[in-house]
This record gives C-alpha cells, structure tokens and sequence, in this order.
C-alpha cells in the first residue's frame, strides 16, 4: 500500500492575515477603525491598505456640482492627515501601509478593494447614520458578503 502525499495547499487565515484592508472616509469611527486596524497589523506583520473610496455622484456633476472635485480634496485631506499620523507614530508601529483611492458607493468601493489587494481580513467603523439602522450599515453587508473575517470598530 503506497501512501501518496497530498500537495501542501495555503489555507486562508491560518497565519493570521497578511493583507488587512480599512476603509476610511474621514468620520471619527473610520479613523478608530483604521487605528485599531494599525495595531492588529503590526501585531500579525501585515500590510495595512488604509482605502478611501471616494463618492461617485452623477446626479450632482448633472446640475454642475463639482462633485469630483470636492472629493478629491477630500481623499486629499485624508491622505494627508494618514501620512501626518503615520509619522508621528511610526517610531512606535513598525507597520507596512499603502493608502488607496477606489470610486464608487461605500460597499462596493471596499468589496473591489478587497479583492484587488486580496484582503485577508477587512476593518470599518460602525456607521454613524441614524438610517443605516434601518437599511443596513456597509459593515453589515461586508459581515453578510461572507468573504473575509469583518472587525467593526465603534
């Protein structure tokens, strides 16, 4: 009886995630996310893709709004103040950090940014709309997508 040796396959999460994806749009649960997010990167050495995924409003760039303007100052901003916190606290978290810019609504912004960085594991802030309550936050959706390990951040 011959034993033959399975090939070794790479299951998902054993290591503890690589890739830890946080969406950050600027309110103050987002920046609690994407510190707690900093932290459990360093704690597990992985890469932290800080995501900002940045409004796409056709109906206001129709009556003239400059919607993409006003969000690229925005993504501007944050961009910014991540690069100004990353190094007041850099000599403290060694932690590996990207900063992406995805176009779309919230929850499909941070599923496309997920995938793309082949996320192992996805950090958000609770939501602080009152009518998320109702029709559902993005961090619910992520937790019901069933795709990665979803760590909401109050």
């Amino acid at each position: 009886m011959t034993h033959q040796q399975q090939p070794t396959q790479f299951e998902r999460g054993t290591d503890g995630p690589k890739v830890i994806v946080v969406g950050v749009d600027g309110s103050d649960s987002s920046l609690r996310a994407a510190a707690y997010a900093a932290g459990l990167a360093r704690r597990q050495r992985a890469l932290l893709a800080i995501v900002y995924v940045q409004p796409v409003m056709a109906t206001g760039a129709a009556l003239g709004v400059p919607v993409a303007e006003t969000t690229d100052e925005i993504a501007e901003g944050l961009i910014t103040e991540i690069r100004e916190a990353a190094e007041r606290v850099k000599d403290i978290f060694e932690v590996r950090w990207e900063f992406h810019t995805f176009r779309g609504d919230p929850y499909n912004g941070l599923v496309s940014a997920a995938d793309e960085l082949k996320a192992d594991a996805v950090v958000v802030g609770a939501s602080e709309q009152a009518g998320h309550r109702i029709i559902g936050s993005v961090a619910v959706r992520l937790v019901k997508a069933g795709r990665w390990p979803v760590t909401v951040v109050p």
